[in-house]
This record gives structure tokens, sequence and C-alpha cells, in this order.
């Protein structure tokens, strides 16, 4: 409360792009959270451009695709609004890739670069085989029915099947913020239908029902 919260513009750093809604003076979140990695790197002994190559997310997949509803003008049929996801891999050096999809009006591409490398560097900490991964969808859940939910997710899992960013071997998401069995369950239903031949489909998601 009190605090006048601004959306600063896409702007580059060297490779990297920073945008976030924060509080004026502070750092948005993915820049704090190369700013804990640069402090962490001056401990240890490894070259600049293995630091570098540590810190960088590896990929970025942005999707964009209409969903037709109900039209709250009487002259259409029905009207289309454009959903906007994402899904962020930020380190190959392990497969697959884990990490969670969200539904919140706030996702946007330095949210999930952010919190891709941090589940790379959770990790790596603990010595799993992941690297690091995260995605999500820029929704307001409670304005959709369960009926649009089911095929936003559906759809949303078919863009990321056609960019080749989800797969048992490859990238395989969990629930988070805005998500859970169910979805997982649409993601992992829509992944079958799509590669039938995949032996492994059944493990392209986690947190699904049993």
């Amino acid at each position: 409360p009190g605090i006048n919260l601004a959306r600063r513009p896409l702007f580059p750093r060297g490779t990297r792009t920073y945008s976030a809604a924060v509080a004026p003076g502070e750092p948005d979140f993915l820049r704090s959270v190369d700013m804990y990695y640069d402090r962490a790197a001056k401990l240890t002994s490894l070259s600049p451009g293995l630091l570098e190559q540590i810190k960088v997310c590896n990929s970025v997949v942005q999707v964009n695709f209409p969903l037709k509803k109900p039209s709250s003008d009487p002259s259409r049929p029905y009207d289309v609004e454009i959903i906007t996801g994402y899904r962020a891999q930020h380190s190959h050096h392990r497969l697959p890739c884990k990490g969670g999809i969200r539904y919140a009006t706030t996702v946007d591409q330095q949210e999930v670069m952010a919190l891709s490398a941090l589940m790379t560097y959770k990790c790596a900490t603990v010595d799993v085989p992941f690297g690091g991964g995260k995605g999500g969808l820029c929704i307001d859940t409670s304005k959709y029915s369960v009926a649009q939910l089911e095929q936003i997710t559906r759809r949303f899992t078919a863009e990321l099947i056609r960019k080749k960013a989800i797969g048992p071997v490859l990238d395989v998401p969990a629930p988070d913020y805005g998500t859970g069995p169910r979805e997982m369950a649409w993601m992992k239903d829509t992944y079958e239908a799509f590669v039938p031949d995949d032996l492994h489909a059944a493990a392209v998601v986690t947190g699904k029902p049993i």
C-alpha cells in the first residue's frame, strides 16, 4: 500500500532483457536473480565465459493464440481474445528441464526467465539431474469457465509441442500458481494425442492425477 508500481519498458543490457512491475528504485525479478548470481560467481574460480554460459537462459518461447468466446455485443456472434504464453528453458546442460506452469496476469518473459534460472540453481545445489524451466499464461483464471480453461491449456500445450518446447526427455512442466492436477491432466492428454508414438508420453508432466 502506498507504493506506486510502474511497469518499466523492455530495455537491453548486454544480451539480456529486463522488464517488470516494480517499486521505483527496486530491481525487477530477473535483475535481482542476476545480481545474486553475480555476487556468488565472484567467489568461484570459473572463467568469465563459463560463468556467463551458466547465467544466460538457453531459450525462451513465446506463443500467441486466439480464444473464441461469447460476444458481449449482440451484433457480433463471438469475440476473439489473444492469449499469450511463455516457456523458458534456462539450462540444457542436464535434461529434461523441469519447472512449473503458472496462470496469472503477472506472467511475462522476465518472470519465467528468472524462475527458470532459480530452478537450475536449486537442482544443481542438491545435484538433481534436471535443467531449470518455467512457463505460464498471462490470464486471470477467474474470468474463464472450466471449458475455456481446458481449451486454453490444450492449445498452449499444442503450441509448445509444435515448437518442440515440451516432452519427457526435453522439458517436463509441473503445477504452479493458478494450476494443478487438472491442468496437468489436460496437458498430458493433449501431448499423448499429438505424439502417440512416444512410449514415455505419460511422463510429459508431473503433478498429474494418478
